[in-house]
């Protein structure tokens, strides 16, 4: 059985995006990776809008088990948090719709899960993530990378990496029924 993570690494002006199939082994395949793009000219309902109906694309394409995002962090530039929140906030409504769960990951987890290192810098984190995935080469922009190092982590640290679909990353590992019932919903989520 495979578990899919869709990772998404929100922003206003680039929203990273990036399918991942894990394997019980641990081995891990991109599906797909790519990055939706909003002019800072256009007004903010528009740029939501175009995230929204990107990010609802990928989720029907894809049916992935659950969606990993990056959890929103104070930063000096208050505009910065607010966009990354506002597109968070359409990525989680667009899940929940389809009652995908949906995990939040730091960026130091995220750094930590994929290099060893909370404290890694995007080089880094772009370089394991292409070795990782054995791409022929490295996502770009970093924000693509960014997208499937989100999903690695998730699947990482939901415990063996199977069945551990929602939460945050501090859930821990799933009782068997937690897991049987994970991995039912996981199946009827891909017959459909």
């Amino acid at each position: 059985m495979t578990l899919r993570v869709l990772g998404v690494d929100p922003g206003l002006t680039r929203c990273g995006i990036g399918v991942v199939d894990i394997e019980r082994n641990r081995r891990a395949t991109m599906v797909a990776v790519g990055v939706v793009g909003t002019s800072a000219d256009q007004t903010l309902d528009k740029r939501l809008l175009v995230i929204a109906e990107a990010i609802d694309e990928w989720l029907d394409r894809h049916e992935p088990d659950v969606v990993a995002v990056e959890r929103v962090f104070s930063q000096l530039n208050v505009s910065t948090v607010m966009g990354v929140a506002q597109a968070s906030g359409v990525v989680i409504a667009a899940a929940a719709r389809r009652g995908i769960p949906v995990a939040l990951h730091t960026p130091s987890e995220v750094k930590a899960a994929v290099t060893g290192s909370g404290t890694a810098n995007k080089d880094a984190v772009t370089k394991l993530v292409t070795k990782i995935l054995r791409l022929d080469a490295p996502p770009k922009p970093a924000d693509a990378a960014d997208a499937l190092a989100l999903a690695l982590t998730h699947a990482w640290r939901a415990g063996n990496g199977m069945g551990a679909a929602g939460g945050s990353s501090s859930a821990g590992s799933l009782t068997p029924a937690q897991k049987a019932w994970a991995d039912a919903e996981a199946k009827a989520r891909r017959a459909r």
